[in-house]
């Protein structure tokens, strides 16, 4: 080779190499500008938006002088500068490169950044106002006057890595995509390939603020259940990304695609009715708005599916589902032992169970004014969903002291919303499962009212159990257990001393009832029971839980079902029991089988049910107790835990076992059954004299305390 040639050959590579860089950063930057313009807007919304707007480029409608965190309308400003600019550019909108209307574009956002509003909420000024401004320069690309541009960008500069908002796992990943985008409209290819890496790397387990080891989400150190709020947020963004930089030198690593993947669907989606409707459970504030239990849309499966194929049946049938409404056909029982939460799919319905304990406050914080009626939403709260529309915008006219699943003292109105954020006072808050089956157990003591209980569920394939124990009060007002409260959707049927009958709207107070059913539900009392009985209207408004300025304060009427018990004044060591059949019919009801599920006990200090076709044995010890299983199977538990053994005649088939306490090293139980196995974490010694098996079974520790050990013989 000529030496001469080396020079030339050299700086072909530097060429190719420059240009190759800026092919991709430009295919991102396009991706990105597609993405934002595929959003449409009717041309009937900006022509009402451009008339209405004033000489000096505002709308007399929104109040600008209010910035508070129950106000700031300033936002509305922002949206219909976006929505003007995406019918600017928009080939399909008759407005596509009008000149008024981009004169009306930049008189507005000349309005902002003159005058640089800024709201008492960090939110509007760290991600809210930067996501506007940045989508509006990317949708113009350039038809904007430079010194305008200009002007924007310091405002759009607070969407920056060190700011107050960008904590780690919280709101990090929208900063650095707002600040993403921002470079990707200037070009900067430095710093954008240095943000970019700090995208990938927000995609880790953590055990303060973010993903937990569960696949939980939490905001804050308050250990609260954020996963189907900031923890979508989280996922969106990263998927976001994720996909606009596939296939360019900017890609994601497969591992943290994976990760992300698992989250989405062992995390979001098990938080889900069906991957579709928000779980009820697991809202916090959110609760209090209008449309917040809407069927989500697909956009996160989707960028996923485009970024990888890992796990791609799962994420093909999700969008399915959301888009298509495809059945689910996913059975799952997962337990998010960091956030206590519990949630029971089968592809006919959904369930769930809310609780909190020393290690988790009970709800969060009403922050700008939102969900001011929380107060028991986490004391065992057990939502049940055949479509999840049950409870679609129930809540202006919702009664707070009667929650499904809950047991809570009636007062004439609640405590001050200051005090709603509480403390668990109890530690023994826990499930054991084997990922298809579970129990769940609240060693209950209200933060709010002296009251207490041992409260636990059971949950199996077409039916599951809610047990109630040690019901305590020390007050003249009486205490309650819900059963449901729901949008009442057609007949509602009672068996009162074994004789069906329709009832009309109104309020009942019934005696020696067996069953009750309505709208695809039914509950079973094993004993005639007294319940008392509502349906009939009830009013309220999104404004008296919500005080958003946007809020509507007009009366709201619905239709409401309640079906509760009433424990009375002075409880003492009172109980309740009763069977759930969803996805059932009032004739199947009728005829159900009655001694396919036993209650084997339920007293303060033990709780287990038997369900004889599965041969199946759930049980919960408060503390240390025995208890005979059948004829010739007894069991020992030396201290607090639940378990659940799966049977075969006299055969123990599996044994799953947890520790709600989440103190012990090892959990120690006998069994009148010779057992072997060679499982690591279980030590089995065979006590001929007693004929006991004595098995030590080895929990998890740290981050994973309070998860389930299953082990096979």
């Amino acid at each position: 080779m000529k030496k001469e040639w080396i020079p030339a050959i050299l700086f072909f590579l530097l060429f190719t190499h420059i240009a190759f860089s800026k092919s991709d950063i430009e295919i991102v930057r396009q991706r990105v500008i597609e993405e934002t313009l595929r959003i449409t807007v009717e041309d009937q919304t900006v022509k009402q938006i451009f008339t209405d707007l004033s000489e000096d480029g505002s709308w007399n409608y929104v109040n600008y002088t209010d910035v508070s965190r129950t106000g700031f309308e300033n936002r509305i400003h922002l949206s219909n500068m976006v929505l003007m600019a995406r019918a600017y550019k928009s080939k399909k909108s008759s407005f596509h490169k009008n000149k008024k209307l981009k004169f009306a574009i930049e008189s507005s956002l000349n309005f902002w950044v003159e005058r640089d509003f800024i709201c008492d909420n960090w939110w509007h000024n760290q991600i809210g106002t930067p996501t506007n401004l940045v989508t509006l320069l990317l949708i113009m690309d350039g038809d904007l006057p430079k010194d305008l541009v200009e002007k924007t960008q310091p405002i759009i500069g607070r969407a920056h890595l060190n700011a107050s908002g960008a904590r780690p796992s919280g709101d990090r990943i929208k900063i650095a995509g707002i600040l993403a985008k921002n470079l990707l409209y200037n070009k900067d290819e430095v710093q954008f390939d240095d943000v970019i890496k700090v995208i990938e790397g927000e995609i880790k387990f953590a055990t303060g603020r973010g993903m937990q080891y569960d696949f939980s989400f939490h905001h804050r150190v308050d250990r609260v259940n954020n996963t189907l709020s900031y923890g979508t947020g989280y996922a969106y963004a990263f998927a976001e990304w994720a996909a606009y930089v596939a296939g360019t030198k900017y890609a994601f690593a497969d591992e943290k695609i994976n990760h992300l993947t698992d989250y989405y669907l062992d995390g979001i989606c098990k938080h889900m009715i069906f991957g579709k409707f928000p779980d009820p459970n697991a809202k916090n504030r959110s609760i209090s708005r209008e449309g917040t239990l809407k069927p989500q849309n697909a956009a996160t499966a989707i960028k996923l599916q485009k970024s990888s194929g890992y796990r791609k049946e799962e994420i093909k049938e999700i969008i399915a589902i959301c888009r298509e409404d495809k059945k689910a056909t996913t059975s799952h029982a997962t337990f998010f032992w960091q956030s206590e939460h519990f949630t029971f799919q089968r592809p006919e319905f959904f369930t769930s169970v809310r609780m909190y304990s020393t290690r988790n406050d009970n709800m969060e914080v009403p922050y700008n004014g939102e969900g001011l009626y929380n107060h028991y939403r986490g004391d065992g709260v057990n939502h049940i969903s055949i479509s999840g529309k049950e409870l679609y915008d129930i809540w202006p006219v919702y009664d707070w002291q009667k929650i499904p699943g809950t047991t809570i003292l009636q007062k004439p109105e609640l405590i001050p919303e200051k005090d709603i954020q509480k403390d668990g006072l109890t530690d023994f808050v826990g499930a054991v499962t084997d990922g298809q089956y579970g129990a769940v157990a609240f060693d209950f003591i209200s933060p709010h009212d002296p009251v207490k209980a041992r409260k636990s569920w059971f949950f199996f394939d077409d039916i599951y159990v809610c047990l109630g124990a040690g019901i305590t009060t020390k007050t003249k007002s009486t205490v309650a257990t819900t059963l449901n409260q729901s949008l009442l959707n057609g007949e509602v049927l009672v068996w009162e001393n074994e004789e069906k009958h329709s009832v009309k709207k109104g309020e009942y107070q019934m005696e020696e009832i067996t069953k009750v059913y309505h709208d695809g539900v039914g509950y079973i009392f094993p004993k005639p029971t007294a319940i008392n009985l509502k349906n009939d209207e009830a009013t309220g408004s999104w404004f008296k839980i919500n005080r958003q300025s946007d809020s509507p304060k007009a009366e709201v009427k619905l239709d409401v079902f309640k079906l509760w018990l009433d424990h009375g004044s002075w409880s003492k060591e009172s109980i309740y029991q009763y069977y759930v059949v969803p996805a059932t019919s009032a004739e199947a009801l009728e005829n159900h089988p009655e001694n396919d599920v036993e209650i084997l006990v339920n007293l303060k200090d033990l709780q287990a049910v038997k369900h004889k076709g599965l041969n199946l044995y759930q049980v919960v010890f408060y503390k240390g107790g025995q208890i005979q299983l059948n004829e010739n199977l007894n069991l020992t538990c030396d201290g607090p835990g639940i378990l659940m053994l799966k049977v075969k005649g006299n055969e123990v088939k599996e044994i799953t076992v947890s520790d709600p306490n989440r103190e012990l090293s090892n959990l120690h139980f006998s069994l009148t059954a010779k057992l072997e196995s060679k499982d690591e974490n279980m030590q089995i010694i065979w006590n001929e004299k007693s004929k006991k098996s004595n098995i030590s079974v080895l929990l998890p520790k740290g981050i994973y305390a309070g998860k389930s050990v299953s082990l096979k013989f």
